[in-house]
């Protein structure tokens, strides 16, 4: 009988990697006693973990220089997370706090209306644990990677932080069915987006800041479908977290994909 406080599916590659399960659970253990607003204690990670973090970014690094969207790449710069090493959420919220957002623990994937709406209260709530060594390009499920190279640096954008806290307000009034609307818009732009810049393709999504394959794949795969975003076609189309996506949505360059969004919402075209 599995007692830990972490449940794992038998096909994760840490299932039987006892070490690893330990940690998770004491990773899960921050996020359970955290008191939101106070600073959020240390993870403890190990050294291979650590190595994970450099694999992946000394991969995703250059990547990043020629296919991430310029704004954001300026933003990843001024957030400066060390790459020898797993950030802690505290020593990020240092740098995330005096533009108003910060980053609570959570022990894995959250419901979505909660995530929307601690947004809407400048709160995004962050896994802390890494996915494992035996597959550093890959995770079932949102990691520390996914939320400090997807998400953090975004949380500076001042445009970004007020098209996030959007999404919150909405989703606070929301009904089931208006949340999965809301979370398939969000999916497709602020998760999985492409825009175009200067009349090249660049990635906005963290889902694809995170990803060395699909962002790649996004960006560069002329075979791969993409079409010009329209929120109104996107809200109607369901979404499969568990592969690559079959096609991709551009916009017309970040703020004008922010800009898109909000009046969107604003609009209530969310409602049923």
């Amino acid at each position: 009988m599995d007692h830990h406080i972490v449940p794992l599916d038998p096909d994760h590659p840490g299932f039987r990697d006892p070490v690893y399960r330990s940690r998770r659970d004491a990773i899960a253990r921050i996020a359970r006693d955290h008191r939101q607003g106070d600073p959020v204690p240390d993870a403890p990670y190990a050294e291979e973990e650590h190595g994970v973090w450099r694999q992946i970014r000394a991969t995703l690094d250059p990547l990043h220089e020629r296919l991430v969207s310029a704004d954001l790449l300026a933003l990843t710069r001024t957030l400066d997370l060390p790459v020898d090493r797993i950030p802690q959420l505290a020593s990020v919220n240092a740098k995330l706090n005096p533009h108003g957002f910060s980053m609570e623990p959570v022990a894995g994937l959250v419901d979505a209306r909660i995530f929307l709406r601690h947004l809407g209260q400048s709160t995004f709530l962050s896994t802390q644990y890494i996915r494992h060594a035996s597959k550093p390009f890959y995770t079932p499920e949102p990691d520390v990677v996914h939320e400090l190279v997807g998400h953090a640096a975004s949380l500076m954008h001042p445009a970004l932080r007020a098209t996030s806290r959007r999404f919150g307000r909405c989703a606070a009034v929301a009904s089931d069915a208006e949340i999965e609307r809301l979370t398939r818009v969000y999916w497709y732009t602020l998760e999985f987006g492409l825009v175009e810049e200067e009349g090249a393709l660049k990635a906005i999504g963290a889902g694809l800041l995170s990803s060395v394959g699909e962002l790649q794949r996004s960006v560069e795969d002329a075979s791969v479908p993409r079409q010009p975003l329209d929120l109104d076609v996107v809200v109607e189309r369901p979404y499969d977290p568990t592969t690559f996506q079959p096609t991709y949505d551009v916009g017309p360059g970040l703020v004008g994909t922010l800009s898109l969004l909000d009046a969107w919402l604003d609009a209530g075209r969310w409602r049923l």
